[in-house]
C-alpha cells in the first residue's frame, strides 16, 4: 500500500482541485483498484475518529464520562465501516445513472472517481469530531466543500456541460444525504427507517397517478435539503467565478455562502462585547470566573465564542458557553429539521436529543460523577451550553434557561447580508 501516493492525492484534490480534477478523469483505474488503493483507507478514517471519540474519550466535559461500551462501539465501527464503503458505491451508480440526463458520459470507474475524491474532504474533516466542542463544526465545514469538490468534478469525470454540474451535484447531494441518514439511523441503533421517513421524506408529494410527477414543501425537512443544495450549487459557481477573475473579496464572499447552505452570508458573526453580556457576573446562585470570548474566521467562515467558569465554592461547578456559527446556520436548520428524537442509556447514565420549542436539544448524565452537559441550538445559529458537577439535570438546565435565550434568538439575523 502506497500510503504516500494517497496522501499527495489528499493534499491535491483539497489544495488545488481546478488542476486535480483532470488529472484524476484522465488516469486509468478499475473499480476494485479504487477501493483497494485509495476508498478503504480513507473511508476509514472518520469511522476511526468515531469509535476513539464514543468508546474511548466519551461525550461531554467537567467531569462528564459518558463512552459507548467497548465492544459495542466495535460492532458499531465494523458496521459504520461497511456501510460507509456500500454508500460509496451506490452514490457512483446513482452518478452513472444519473449521467445523461445531465449531458453527460455513463462510466461507472468514473463515477466511483467522483465519489471518491469528491467525499475525501468530509472523510479527512471527519477525523475533527475528536476534537471537543468546536470539532464538529470543522467536520460540517469539510461536507460543504466537498460538495463543492463534487460541483467541480462531475464536468471533467463525467464529462457534463459545466451549466449543467449544479443540477447534477444538487441531485447527487440529496441522494448522497439521505443514504448517509440511513446509515448513521442504523449504526445508531434505529430500528427501521421511520424516524427517516418522519422527519426527512414526509415533504414529498405524488401529484400524478402514473407517479411522474413529485413535488416537495418547501418547508419541510426533505425541502430544506433541497433548498440547500441548490443554493451550495449556486454558491459554487459563484465561487468559481470569482476565482477566474482573482477577485479576493468576491471569493470570501461566495466562500460565505458555500458554507453557510442558505444562500446568505454572515458577514460579521456577533462580537465578543455582545457575547459576554449573555454571560452574567452571577447565574443561580454562582459566581463567575475564567471568562474568555474571542472572535475568529477563516474560509468564508466566522465564528463567535464566549465562555465562564461558574461556581458556588461548594458541591456546584459549571463551565457556560455561548457561540455564534455564523455561516453555519443554513447547516444547522438542515440538521434541526432532520434530526429524530433519540436516547440512548447506560449503566450510570443517558444522552438524548431532541426538540423542544423548535429547539434542537442535547443532554447528557452521569449517575456516578453527578455532572453532565446541557446544550441547546437557539434561531439554528446559537449554541448554547452548560457543563458540569450539579445534584441532576435539572440544575443544568436551569442554568441554560436562566439566560436570555430569546434576547440571542432576537440577533438571528445580524450581520446577514443576502444574494
Amino acid at each position: 500500500m502506497d500510503f504516500s501516493k494517497i496522501f499527495s492525492r489528499i493534499k491535491a484534490i483539497l489544495g488545488s482541485p481546478q488542476t486535480e480534477w483532470p488529472t484524476i478523469a484522465a488516469e486509468p483505474a478499475s473499480i476494485g483498484g479504487l477501493f483497494r488503493g485509495y476508498i478503504c483507507i480513507v473511508a476509514a478514517l472518520p469511522v476511526i475518529a468515531q469509535f476513539i471519540k464514543g468508546s474511548l474519550l466519551g461525550y461531554g466535559g467537567m467531569g462528564v464520562h459518558v463512552h459507548t461500551p467497548i465492544g459495542m462501539g466495535v460492532v458499531g465501527l465494523v458496521l459504520h465501516y461497511v456501510l460507509a464503503l456500500v454508500v460509496t458505491y451506490v452514490v457512483a451508480l446513482i452518478i452513472d445513472a444519473l449521467a445523461p440526463t445531465f449531458g453527460g458520459t455513463k462510466n461507472l470507474v468514473q463515477a466511483l472517481k467522483t465519489v471518491a475524491y469528491a467525499w475525501t474532504a468530509g472523510w479527512v474533516g471527519g477525523i475533527a469530531v475528536i476534537i471537543p466542542w468546536i470539532g464538529w463544526l470543522v467536520a460540517i465545514a469539510s461536507l460543504i466543500y466537498g460538495i463543492y469538490l463534487l460541483y467541480l468534478g462531475l464536468p471533467h469525470t463525467m464529462h457534463c456541460p459545466p451549466e449543467k454540474a449544479g443540477g447534477y451535484t444538487a441531485v447527487t447531494v440529496i441522494a448522497g444525504v439521505v443514504l448517509t441518514w440511513i446509515v448513521a439511523l442504523v449504526v445508531g441503533g434505529i430500528i427501521g427507517t421511520a424516524a427517516l421517513t418522519g422527519a426527512s421524506m414526509s415533504g414529498m408529494h405524488v401529484t400524478d397517478k402514473d407517479g411522474s410527477t413529485v413535488t416537495i414543501d418547501p418547508d419541510s425537512a426533505l425541502g430544506k435539503l433541497s433548498a440547500m443544495s441548490s443554493n451550495t450549487a449556486r454558491a459554487a459557481k459563484d465561487l468559481e467565478n470569482a476565482q477566474k477573475t482573482g477577485d479576493v473579496a468576491a471569493q470570501q464572499a461566495a466562500m460565505g455562502k458555500l458554507m453557510s447552505g442558505d444562500g446568505k452570508t454572515v458577514a460579521v458573526s456577533l462580537s465578543p462585547e455582545t457575547l459576554r453580556g449573555f454571560l452574567p457576573d452571577e447565574l443561580d446562585g454562582m459566581k463567575r470566573s475564567d471568562f474568555h470570548a474571542d472572535r475568529s474566521g477563516a474560509m468564508g467562515m466566522q465564528i463567535s465564542s464566549a465562555d465562564a467558569t461558574y461556581s458556588d465554592g461548594r458541591t456546584r461547578t459549571m463551565q457556560v458557553e455561548v457561540a455564534d456559527t455564523g455561516n453555519m446556520r443554513g447547516m444547522m436548520a438542515v440538521a434541526s429539521a432532520v434530526t429524530p428524537n433519540t436516547e440512548q442509556q447506560t449503566d450510570h447514565g443517558y444522552q438524548k436529543t431532541y426538540t423542544d420549542h423548535d429547539r434542537l436539544v442535547q443532554e447528557t448524565w452521569d449517575t456516578q460523577t453527578m455532572s453532565g452537559e446541557f446544550s441547546v441550538v437557539v434561531a439554528n445559529r446559537f449554541t448554547v451550553k452548560a457543563s458540569g458537577n450539579a445534584q441532576d439535570i435539572d440544575q443544568l438546565r436551569q442554568v441554560v434557561n436562566d439566560l436570555d435565550l430569546d434576547k440571542l434568538a432576537s440577533l438571528k439575523d445580524q450581520g446577514i447580508s443576502g444574494r
